[in-house]
Formats: structure tokens, C-alpha cells, sequence
């Protein structure tokens, strides 16, 4: 179970917040009170451009540190798996070959968001989940939602000094905050580890008088958006 959002009072974490105007925890949503939608993607390789396929969707509905509810399916991308994806994610084409088509796997993916109310989307690398989640919207005709998104690489940039951490990789922040749970470049083993540093960025956030959801949009817009390496 990933650790619970305690409420905290202002610390010194992470670098100065230049021109970073807090608000205040009594207005708008409190963190704690918000359900992200933490997702995890397997897939063929790099990009749907180059005709890539997702093969494993992973995803934790939670809220206020409670684990809502799990969604684990592999998926069928109906071409043989490249020998590097088997040795790095240890998914096999015998795995795969029963699994449902990305059809069937991402309309129930879709029904398990919308069981959550207005849920925020939160990935490591997120350009890249939502990329491929994006492309199979289009191909099916089924536009992926319009939630909000938060990347963790982004986030981890603006509490965790550069001085502090050798990458932002997230095996890299899973050692840093010492979690539970490590990546193991499966969907849901991954995002089991992503629900715990997004707890852990958002206690050190505290210190920048980060408390409300709305605090947390304005706080992101001092990093652009922009693809980073993690």
C-alpha cells in the first residue's frame, strides 16, 4: 500500500520557488481529496508512428494515499514481439497470444476511467503513454479523454535538486525515495512504483506551499513543456 498524503506544514525541500505565488489549502481541491489515475504502458517499441503497438496496459485509480481500484490487461498486437522488448520486459508472444485486441483492451481501459470521477492522469514520461493511448483513440474512433495530465519527470525536475539525484529515471526515484515498490518494466509493477514517488514529490511540493490541485497547475507551469530525457 503506497503511503497515505499527510498534511504538511511548510519545509525546506527542493530549490527556491522564484515567483511562485502560493494559494491556500481552504480554496479549491486538496490533493488529498483528488483521484489521479496513475497509467503504465508495455508496447512493441519507441512510437505509433513507426507502427509500434501497445502490448500491456497498467493502471491504480487513487486518492488521498487509498488504492481505489486496479487495472491490468496485456494486449494482443497482433505482430511478433521484437527480441529486445522479450529480454526487457520478459513478455513473451506465447503471453500475448490469447490476450484481447487493442479494440476490446482499450474500450475497457476507457470503462475503467469513467467509474472515477473527474480523475487527473498521472504517468512517468508521460508523452509517451499518452502518445500510443492517443493514436489507438484515433484508430478506433474513440478519442482519448481530455483529463488533465501530470508528468512525474516533470514534477520530480521541480522538487528534486539536479545536485540530489543522478537522473530522473524511475527506478532512479524509486531508490532516492526508498519505495516499496520497483520498476520492473511491467505496466502494473510500474505504475505500483509511480503511485508512490507521486506521494513522495507531492510532501516535498508542501514545501513550496503546494496543497490544492489548482496549486499545483500554477506550480507546474514554471517547468515548460517540453519532451525531457528522464
Amino acid at each position: 500500500m503506497s503511503p497515505v498524503i499527510p498534511n504538511i506544514s511548510r519545509s525546506n525541500f527542493g530549490p527556491p520557488a522564484d515567483n511562485w505565488q502560493p494559494g491556500f489549502s481552504d480554496i479549491g481541491n486538496l490533493l488529498k481529496d483528488v483521484t489521479f489515475i496513475v497509467l503504465d504502458l508495455e508496447t512493441t517499441g519507441a512510437s505509433p508512428a513507426q507502427g509500434c503497438s501497445i502490448t500491456e496496459i497498467g493502471a491504480i485509480a487513487v486518492r488521498g494515499g487509498e488504492i481505489l481500484e486496479e487495472f491490468s490487461t496485456f494486449v494482443n498486437p497482433e505482430i511478433p514481439l521484437p527480441p529486445y522488448i522479450t529480454s526487457l520486459t520478459g513478455i513473451t508472444d506465447e503471453m500475448l497470444q490469447d490476450a484481447p485486441l487493442i479494440s476490446e483492451a482499450y474500450g475497457n481501459f476507457l470503462q475503467f476511467i469513467g467509474q472515477h470521477s473527474a480523475p487527473y492522469f498521472v504517468a512517468h514520461n508521460a508523452p509517451f503513454d499518452l502518445g500510443f493511448l492517443k493514436a489507438a483513440g484515433r484508430a478506433l474512433s474513440a478519442p482519448w479523454p481530455k483529463h488533465e495530465v501530470l508528468d512525474t519527470v516533470r514534477f520530480a525536475r521541480l522538487v528534486v535538486e539536479r545536485s540530489e539525484i543522478l537522473n530522473y529515471k524511475l527506478g532512479t526515484l524509486a531508490q532516492f525515495f526508498e519505495t516499496q515498490s520497483l520498476p520492473t518494466h511491467r505496466a502494473l509493477d510500474d505504475v505500483k512504483t509511480t503511485v508512490e514517488v507521486l506521494h513522495c514529490l507531492i510532501e516535498r511540493a508542501a514545501g513550496f506551499d503546494v496543497f490544492t490541485i489548482q496549486d499545483l497547475q500554477q506550480f507546474m507551469k514554471r517547468l515548460p513543456e517540453r519532451k525531457f530525457k528522464p
